[in-house]
């Protein structure tokens, strides 16, 4: 599925069967520089749920290079209600606002698949002031996930 341009970047929904090998080592690649090395968390990134029919993968392509993606999983995968995941951008690419763009095409590929949905995500705490932004409100005390100090945040319906 083509998604429309936002800041100049091709947007690309898909489920896991859909990807390309090349798209998947992509997600993977981004993926594991941000969260494994940049932020050095050692953690098991394909946890299955890439795999689930419904999970959707959001990829933001700036000419070949993946600049951004996101991962939207189905009800009942994570949290009771549609949940938003694996929120990177890369490197070159922060510090344009493209977070904000790929926070606004994500939420509107969940409401395209579950309108009306209230939307979760375990946001890292130090930017849950990022994700308010965009409506989300801190649910949960802070809880440690890999080492690193998290957020339940909810997105009411």
């Amino acid at each position: 599925m083509q998604l429309p341009l936002s800041s100049g970047l091709r947007w690309i929904g898909l489920g896991f069967e859909a990807l390309t090998v090349h798209q998947l080592y992509d997600l993977l690649r981004l993926r594991s520089e941000i969260f494994v090395v940049e932020q050095r968390c050692a953690y098991l990134d394909p946890d299955g749920k890439d795999l689930h029919p419904q999970a959707l993968h959001l990829l933001g392509y700036d000419g070949e290079v993946l600049a951004a993606s996101v991962r939207i999983l189905p009800p009942g995968l994570g949290y009771p209600c549609p949940s938003i995941g694996r929120v990177v951008v890369a490197a070159s690419h922060r510090g344009t606002g493209l977070g904000h763009v790929l926070m606004r095409e994500a939420l509107s590929q969940v409401f395209q698949h579950w309108p009306g949905s209230e939307v979760q995500l375990g946001a890292q705490a130090h930017l849950a002031n990022f994700y308010a932004v965009h409506g989300f409100v801190v649910a949960s005390p802070v809880y440690d996930e890999d080492g690193i100090p998290h957020v339940t945040m909810r997105r009411p319906a």
